[in-house]
This record gives structure tokens, C-alpha cells and sequence, in this order.
């Protein structure tokens, strides 16, 4: 099905209208360029429809109901808290919906066509939308993203076997829950549901956040399993029967629901590339240089179908980025892509923190008075720093660690050393104030940590 008006001819046909897809077709628009944006489902994508914005909102509502439930240390008593799951996706719908009619609303103000349907490619310079309908381009940029990776044995069922995007639909809290994986997606989902009251497992092939700073990752399994959260690591899932999720160790699981997030894989499905000269790698992943352009010299692609790592926040970069290689010289040349895990303290990481040739300056949230207050030293801040001081990492592990990382990846993008931030005054009292203190940590000059010498 198509709807809206089909131009014949455009400058530039975007395919996919997530995060990144949307940002290329309005920065396209702005360049003066008539853009055609197509989306088979939903604008704004699995980012604002299925996966970061419908988890953080739900992330927040169990914080809200675990603290309340939580408050005597404050001197907070209540009698009775409970959640109304119905009314809780209720919210979480409305907040995707919100989103989506602002990306319809700034798509159509800057004159963009917005067409409803799956493209395909009948050549290098035209894509069909449904039989029939043919829209030839001068360039398209490839925004299809990704989606859930399925496990062998466990298909999704829809009922108690799901994906992460059914994980964040559900009306009613279960009782039991097994989350196999423990990468990002497992342990908010695995969090979340924990701090709603259901019994979670969470079930993992290696370790839990493999590729993450074993220093960080310990205080975060701490903080989990205080929250009742089973985590069963070098397990590996056999089979699952009325209820029972069965491993390779022999144990067995109780749950009414399996959760499977063990990761993401591209989406290329019915794009016909064979029509096209686009590459793709052993992975499934669109091969693209620093300009973001193909193999074929009319198609740019963007995104998680591009490559690792698969962050929304990357993915907008570069749709302005392709956005401006469709008519001009534009690199996608960060230097770092911050991430963010929305554990229990956060994780957020930017930059290079495990070279050992760098030196290392590690603040502990013990030391940091905002934190005392908040009752949350579970945390720090390291820096990493090259002989001349110059920055090239940074990682946090604290409450707003998702904000803080924000002047991490700046210092690392303009090349800053320690005393650009240990002299910059950070306001009082924040959490902010921990980078402030890990460089001057680092420059051996710290306030209100002591080190012995």
C-alpha cells in the first residue's frame, strides 16, 4: 500500500525513515534538494517506535516505582505502591505517538514527500514502491537499520517467546522472565522488568556487558542481583517447555516469559540490491566509505545496516553526513561514538580507556558530595590520558552518566587535555563535577579525593 502523493522524479529517495533515515531526507531538504522519504511502517523507526525511546520511558517508570517503594532510607514511608501496567504502556504509546507526529509535522514543513510502502531497487537510479509505482532518483541514501537476531531452537512466537520490541508492548507484568543475552538490550530489559516485581533471569553465552570495563561491569551485577536478578553467564539455552527454559549446565528456569535480545542483525531484506552495485560483507553489512556513498556511485547507506556499532545517535550523524555527500565533499570522520548502556548505575563510555600504554585517572562517586546525597556513590569516573595529558577516553559509571558523557566525546573531538577540564568550572553540586575531579586526579592535584604519596 501506498500513501501520500508519488513523485516521479526526485533529487534524493531515502529508504527508511528512522533516526538516521528522517535527519538525511530533512538535512536534504535544507540543502534545496526534493527528497521522497519511504517507510513501510512507522516514521521515526524502531528507535522512537520500538526500542530507545519506548525503553527509556519504561526504564523511568520502574525507577519511579522501585524508589517509591524504596523511600524509608529518606524517611519517605508509603503504605502502598502499585503499577498499572495497561495505563503504564498507555503512556509509553503516547510518547512514541507524540514523536512520530513531530517527525510527520518537520518532514512536511520542509516539503518532504512522505510515502508509506516497501522500496526495492530496479536499477541504480529507481526504486519500485509497489507494482507499479516507480520513483526514479538521482541519489538514495539506505536507512533500513536492523532488527532483532532470532535464536536457534527459540522461535519468536509472539505469545511467551518474544524479541526485545514485544518486550516493551506488554500490558501486563509477569511473574517470571528469562532475558537470554546480556548485552545492552538484555540487561535494561532484564532491569526494567526486575523493578516492576517480575522474577528475572538473565542468561548470557560469555559475560555479562562483554567488551565493557570489567571495573564497570562489577558494580552493575552488583546493583542487579540486589534488585533479585538471577544471572546465569557460560550458560547456554537448550530448550523451553511449558514454562521451563532449560540450559546446557543442567539447570532450569522458571519462566512465563523468554525474552530473546541477543542482538541485532542488518535489514536488506526485499531491497533487490542485486539491481544495484552495492557490496555487501560476509556479515550482511552494506559496504560504505568515509563518505557514506556505496559501491554503486548513486547510493549512500547509513546506519546499523552499515556496520557496528548500532547506535541511533550514529546513525543521525550520518544521515547529515550523507545527507551533504549526495551533492558535496562531507566525511563522516568523528573521532569517537559515545555509548551508553541505561543500566543501574549507567555505564556511559567514550573514546579509547583500555590502551595500556595510557595513563589512567579513576574519581570514586565516594568522594563526590552529590552523590552522598543522592545516596549513589556506587560509581566513578576514569580518564584516560596520553604522556602529554591529552585526553583519549573517558567512562562514567553513575546516575546521569547518559548526559555526562556529552563532554567526554567533545573533549576527545577537539583534543583537550586534563587542564581543560579540571579548569572549566563544572556547577555545584552535580554529578558533573566528577570529571572536574577525575582530571584533577590525573594531573596530580586532587581536592577532595587523597591519594598517598
Amino acid at each position: 500500500m501506498v500513501m501520500g502523493s508519488v513523485p516521479e522524479d526526485v533529487d534524493v529517495a531515502v529508504i527508511g525513515a528512522g533516526v538516521g533515515g528522517y535527519i538525511a531526507a530533512i538535512r536534504a531538504a535544507e540543502l534545496g534538494k526534493s527528497v521522497a522519504l519511504i517507510e513501510k511502517h512507522k516514521l521515526g523507526g524502531h528507535c522512537l517506535n520500538y526500542a530507545c525511546i519506548p525503553s527509556k520511558t519504561l526504564l523511568h517508570i520502574s525507577d519511579i516505582f522501585y524508589n517509591a517503594k524504596n523511600s524509608n532510607k529518606f524517611g519517605i514511608n508509603v503504605n502502598s505502591v502499585s503499577i498499572d501496567a495497561k495505563q503504564m504502556l498507555d503512556y509509553r504509546l503516547s510518547v512514541s505517538n507524540k514523536l512520530e507526529e513531530g517527525v510527520g509535522f518537520l518532514c512536511r514543513a520542509h516539503g518532504i514527500d512522505i510515502i508509506k510502502g516497501e522500496a526495492s531497487f530496479l536499477s541504480s537510479h529507481s526504486l519500485q514502491i509497489t507494482e507499479g509505482v516507480i520513483i526514479n532518483f538521482k541519489k538514495a541514501i539506505i536507512a533500513t537499520g536492523s532488527e532483532p537476531a532470532e535464536l536457534n531452537g527459540f522461535k519468536f512466537n509472539d505469545i511467551n517467546v518474544i524479541d526485545y520490541k514485544k518486550a516493551l508492548m506488554l500490558d501486563k507484568i509477569p511473574k517470571t522472565m528469562a532475558v537470554i543475552g546480556a548485552g545492552f538490550v538484555g540487561v535494561e530489559i532484564g532491569t526494567l522488568y526486575a523493578k516492576l516485581g517480575s522474577k528475572v533471569s538473565i542468561i548470557a553465552r560469555s559475560d555479562l556487558l562483554s567488551g565493557f570495563d570489567i571495573d564497570a561491569v562489577k558494580i552493575v551485577k552488583k546493583r542487579m542481583e540486589s534488585f533479585g536478578i538471577n544471572i546465569l553467564l557460560n550458560s547456554k539455552p537448550l530448550s523451553y517447555n511449558n514454562g521451563i527454559l532449560t540450559l546446557d549446565n543442567g539447570v532450569a528456569v522458571n519462566a512465563e516469559l523468554v525474552v530473546i535480545a541477543i542482538g541485532l542483525k542488518p535489514y536488506t531484506k526485499n531491497l533487490s540490491l542485486e539491481n544495484t552495485k552495492v557490496d555487501i560483507d560476509e556479515k550482511g553489512f552494506i559496504k560504505v566509505d568515509q563518505r557514506l556513498y556505496t559501491s554503486d556511485p548513486n547510493i549512500l547507506a547509513i546506519g546499523d545496516v552499515i556496520g557496528m556499532p548500532m547506535l541511533a545517535h550514529k546513525a543521525m550523524r550520518q544521515g547529515i553526513v550523507a545527507a551533504e555527500s549526495s551533492q558535496k565533499d562531507s566525511f563522516f570522520d568523528n573521532t569517537v561514538i559515545p555509548s551508553v548502556v541505561f543500566s543501574d548505575p549507567e555505564i556511559a563510555v567514550a573514546g579509547n580507556i583500555s590502551d595500556p600504554s595510557l595513563k589512567i585517572a579513576k574519581f570514586p562517586l565516594t568522594a563526590l558530595g552529590r552523590a552522598i546525597a543522592f545516596n549513589r556513590t556506587d560509581g566513578f569516573v576514569k580518564i584516560a590520558y596520553d604522556d602529554a595529558n591529552i585526553i583519549k577516553g573517558i567512562e562514567i559509571v553513575s546516575d546521569d552518566a547518559n548526559a555526562l558523557i556529552a563532554e567526554a566525546a567533545l573533549a576527545i573531538e577537539m583534543g583537550a587535555n586534563l587542564e581543560d577540564i579540571a579548569d572549566t568550572i563544572h556547577p555545584h553540586p552535580t554529578f558533573s563535577e566528577s570529571l572536574q575531579e577525575a582530571a584533577e586526579l590525573g594531573l596530580g592535584r586532587p581536592v577532595h579525593f587523597f591519594v598517598k604519596k
